[in-house]
């Protein structure tokens, strides 16, 4: 079973947050932010407020200008290059719009990959990745390209691949925006169910009124900071 936060303690802490752009534009400034293990918290505001940046800086993608992240109790002020891309491999999984399906590989290599980055044994990565699958309703389907899904069923690729190395935080930028309707509504319970049922925190960014009404929170990005309900 996942350990992550198990003291109750967050699995992600921002603390007034302050990033600027080119030009000096301040993107926002004393952002705050704090998710718990189990949690979901949906992110959303105008195109360009800087969604995806904020993505950016939790994964120690990009720096902030001031204030401090914090990842299952890692400074990321503290960390190098290289603790900054181990933090990513080990602790956070992705799942993006576009997929990021390679189409050279298996359904359960793509899957595989978190782990074999981690140095764990083909066999073993391999039993994962068709255990993710079958929770994300593509079991026996491991051995099959990428061709052979639609974009719906290559979401839930995605989403077994950000959870086959049990991260503690999940990262998602727009996961429905390329789906219809009703095979958004389909991959965002999927989505929900897993990442509930890892222990993992997770922060979405996202335009979806379906995606922001089933997060447990709903928050604004402004050049002010995040607004909404905050942790209690």
């Amino acid at each position: 079973m996942p350990t992550h936060g198990s003291d109750n303690s967050p699995i992600l802490r921002l603390e007034r947050l302050t990033k600027s752009v080119s030009g000096g534009r301040t993107l926002f400034a004393n952002l705050d932010l704090s998710v718990r293990a189990g949690e979901l918290v949906a992110v959303t505001g105008e195109s360009g407020v800087g969604k995806s940046t904020l993505l950016n800086l939790i994964a120690g993608l990009d720096r902030s200008d001031s204030g401090e992240t914090w990842v299952d109790g890692l400074a990321l002020s503290v960390l190098d290059d290289d603790a900054r891309t181990n933090l990513r491999r080990d602790r956070i999984g992705f799942v993006f719009q576009a997929f990021h399906i390679l189409p050279h590989l298996t359904l359960a290599r793509n899957v595989a990959l978190p782990l074999a980055l981690q140095g764990v044994p083909a066999k073993a990565a391999l039993a994962r990745a068709n255990e993710m699958l079958e929770a994300v309703d593509l079991g026996g389907r491991g051995d099959e390209p990428p061709s052979n899904l639609s974009g719906g069923e290559l979401q839930r690729v995605a989403i077994a691949r950000a959870l086959a190395h049990r991260p503690a935080l999940i990262l998602a930028d727009e996961p429905t925006g390329n789906l219809d309707p009703e095979t958004a509504a389909r991959v965002l319970d999927i989505f929900l169910c897993q990442v509930r049922q890892a222990g993992a925190a997770a922060v979405v960014v996202t335009h979806s009124e379906s995606v922001a009404a089933a997060a447990d929170r709903r928050l604004t990005l402004t050049a002010e900071g995040l607004h909404g309900r905050h942790a209690p």
